[in-house]
């Protein structure tokens, strides 16, 4: 049996697949389910670790301690070498990482019944847009977080070119397929030809091509939902008693999950007591007060994010926010999101623009486009499909 496995660290989900006997199979990872949300939440009252849903569970709950969520995007980011404070210790955002990836490990082992110690993982075409150097420590960091989870032999793959080859699975003829993969944190693509008998062949690298990708996944998504609809709501874009605006950095920090956690320092705390004094509209202030001081912020954000999933098959939301304030309630519709993520899809579409001009292919001369990720059902097509373009 072989003691290789694939491995999709997601932003949002992680997943671990390998091919017992030759035959392609993803692994369970959390109560007979296939995927692991990529949370963990260190619980204070029980000095416990989780993972996944029973973390997210535990923190909804209510329980005392610290959530963790989107480690992913730390990847390329300056944050990647800070560390950050849990139960009154200092952990490195390194060894958070690893420790997550080691219980992926762990599970995946418990569940095919056997060790692993050679990974495929799976990489954005590029965890940092526009430099290449740091888009290569960014991969350097994951091999080092890898091998210090406990794998031994590490390659990487484009996570297009893997959703390409699952396609290619179920399809007879030939195709020139266009892969559009909308993660969490990114949205990579990939030109690709494809069929049966090239499925046979080992060194596919004359049948791509192309490859591209931006920054840009369902976090982001998130992000400017809650900056555009949420986050007026405590204050954002109100002004102070000098008429100068409520600094927006504490409403940034709030609306991107890795940085929720910036916002429960005592100093964030001194600060917008402060704000909240010369506030001109202070019941909104009082709002930033509350979510800060109960650190309600994840809760927000899984309602940001909640929202935005059912603006993908729905005209308009309406939420109750009573753990910030009773009978607060937000109505949001599709076109307020839709503006508040046009200047992302402007980019994401300019991206793919370029991709199909650097390969000298016309969008006519594509025959499928095929989407997966699960933020490609912000579009409202199918979250994992194959539609025609001609």
């Amino acid at each position: 049996m072989s003691s290789a496995c694939g491995l999709d660290f997601g932003t949002s989900n992680s997943t671990v697949g390998w091919c017992p006997h030759g035959k392609a199979t993803l692994l369970a990872l959390e109560d007979g389910k296939l995927t692991l949300p990529s949370v963990v939440f260190f619980n204070v009252e029980d000095d416990s670790v989780s993972f996944g849903r029973a973390a997210l569970a535990e923190y909804l709950a209510g329980y005392e301690g610290r959530m963790m969520r989107s480690l992913k995007s730390l990847l390329g980011s300056s944050l990647i070498d800070g560390q950050t404070e849990v139960g009154g210790k200092i952990v490195p955002f390194r060894t958070l990482l690893a420790q997550f990836i080691q219980e992926i490990k762990k599970r995946a082992e418990l569940s095919a019944g056997q060790a692993f110690s050679s990974v495929v993982l799976g990489r954005p075409v590029y965890f940092v847009d526009g430099n290449a150097d740091a888009d290569r420590l960014a991969e350097q960091t994951l091999t080092e977080v890898a091998r210090s989870a406990g794998f031994r032999d590490i390659v990487f793959q484009y996570e297009p070119i893997a959703a390409a080859f699952d396609y290619e699975s179920t399809i007879q003829g030939e195709e020139l397929v266009l892969i559009v993969d909308i993660g969490g944190g990114t949205s990579d693509f990939s030109l690709v030809r494809l069929s049966a008998a090239r499925a046979a062949v080992t060194d596919r690298r004359d049948d791509i091509l192309a490859t591209g990708g931006v920054h840009i996944g369902g976090t982001d998504f998130d992000k400017y939902l809650s900056l555009a609809s949420f986050m007026p709501l405590f204050g954002l874009g109100t002004q102070l008693r000098n008429n100068t605006e409520v600094p927006s950095g504490y409403y940034f920090n709030l609306a991107t999950w890795h940085t929720i956690n910036l916002a429960y320092t005592k100093k964030i705390g001194a600060q917008l007591n402060e704000v909240y004094q010369e506030a001109k509209e202070p019941e909104k202030l009082r709002r930033l007060l509350n979510l800060v001081e109960h650190k309600e912020g994840h809760w927000l954000a899984l309602k940001v994010e909640e929202t935005k999933i059912a603006l993908s098959d729905t005209n308009s939301v309406t939420l109750t926010l009573d753990r910030i304030s009773a009978e607060l309630e937000l109505s949001v519709n599709r076109s307020q999101f839709d503006l508040s993520i046009s200047h992302l899809v402007t980019e994401i579409n300019d991206t793919l623009a370029a991709m199909l001009a650097d390969a000298g292919v016309n969008a006519s001369e594509v025959d499928t486009v095929f989407f997966t990720g699960g933020s490609s059902g912000v579009s409202r097509k199918p979250r994992r499909s194959a539609c025609t373009s001609r």
